[in-house]
């Protein structure tokens, strides 16, 4: 059965890269990882970079109905695609996980 609107997750993770970072090769790597994330979930992820400070990104993933599914491919892709590595030290991928109001 198809889950409902009301109960999809929306998923917000922000973070800092790495001083130094090849911001290029950095993107190339999360969206990498959003499209092998979207091929085993179904679910497509944005990346969007903080107005006027362009070292905070946040990657987006909406309507997101198995949650368990998803954080355990979200932490597998992110293994496999390096990005802890572009994350500046002493920070963390800060995940958030939000339901709309009905």
């Amino acid at each position: 059965m198809p889950a409902d609107d009301s109960s999809l997750k929306h998923y917000f993770i922000y973070y800092r890269i790495r001083d130094g970072v090849d911001v290029d090769d950095a993107h190339a790597s999360v969206r990498n990882m959003q499209l092998a994330l979207g091929k085993m979930t179904g679910v497509v992820g944005r990346l969007f970079v903080r107005d006027h400070e362009d070292t905070t990104w946040m990657e987006v993933y909406d309507g997101v109905a198995d949650t368990g599914a998803f954080e355990q491919a979200l932490r597998e892709g992110v293994g496999q695609h390096g990005l802890e590595g572009i994350i500046q030290p002493g920070s963390a991928r800060h995940m958030e996980c939000f339901v709309e109001c009905v």
